[in-house]
């Protein structure tokens, strides 16, 4: 192999996550009621794992299936709408989970159907709720952390590392988010991804600003 045939074979190369293997992707359900925006969220069925939380629609991406489609597939299994009512209007940032696994995210705009009779499956949704907007540009989470330690496995190869067992591994702190909204917590992963969107679109509102006013 020589250099051109590199540069040929990465020429049209998107990055991605090393770990594609473990990805997912949700989507974050934009929808319009009485005129003001609103997301909508999910709360988690007592059948799958981690019953009872607040979450996007989402899961894991399955082979040969793009993030994109992943994210409109699993919205609409969950929140039972035709791919016809779903809209992708932007990727938005990707997180990271701390299981390792990255999550790939999409702004969805739900339209052609009335808010109050999306259905949805039972299996893995037991109710869900919807959040103007406005809440969150004028609410900021509150931002707590969690400090993960390293652990090896018995087999590691600490003869493979320098300084074996003594390796100075440190460890991840790790900021945890959340949002009051009535009797609703929304935090974790589903709060990260939130917050992440909300400052986004306040930067891009700092941007007209600063244009309209030079």
């Amino acid at each position: 192999m020589n250099i051109n045939k590199i540069k040929d074979k990465l020429k049209s190369i998107k990055p991605k996550p090393i770990d594609y293997d473990v990805s997912f992707a949700v989507l974050v359900p934009i929808i319009e009621i009485d005129g003001e925006l609103n997301l909508i969220y999910e709360v988690r069925s007592n059948s799958i794992t981690q019953p009872g939380e607040i979450s996007f629609p989402g899961g894991r991406i399955e082979e040969g299936e793009s993030p994109k489609k992943a994210a409109v597939r699993e919205a609409s299994e969950e929140l039972l709408l035709n791919k016809a009512n779903i809209e992708i209007i932007s990727e938005l940032n990707y997180a990271s989970s701390k299981s390792g696994s990255f999550v790939f995210t999409f702004l969805g705009l739900i339209k052609n159907i009335d808010p109050y009779e999306i259905d949805y499956n039972i299996d893995e949704v037991s109710e869900i709720f919807f959040v103007p907007l406005s809440f969150f540009l004028e609410n900021k989470p509150e931002k707590y952390y969690m400090n993960y330690y390293p652990k090896a496995d018995k087999d590691f190869p600490y003869h493979m590392v320098n300084n074996g067992e003594d390796y100075n591994w440190g460890n991840i702190r790790y900021p945890v988010y959340f949002y009051k909204y009535y009797n609703y917590i929304i935090w974790g992963l589903t709060a990260k991804i939130t917050y992440s969107f909300i400052n986004e679109l306040r930067d891009c509102d700092d941007n007209e600003e600063k244009m309209n006013e030079s």
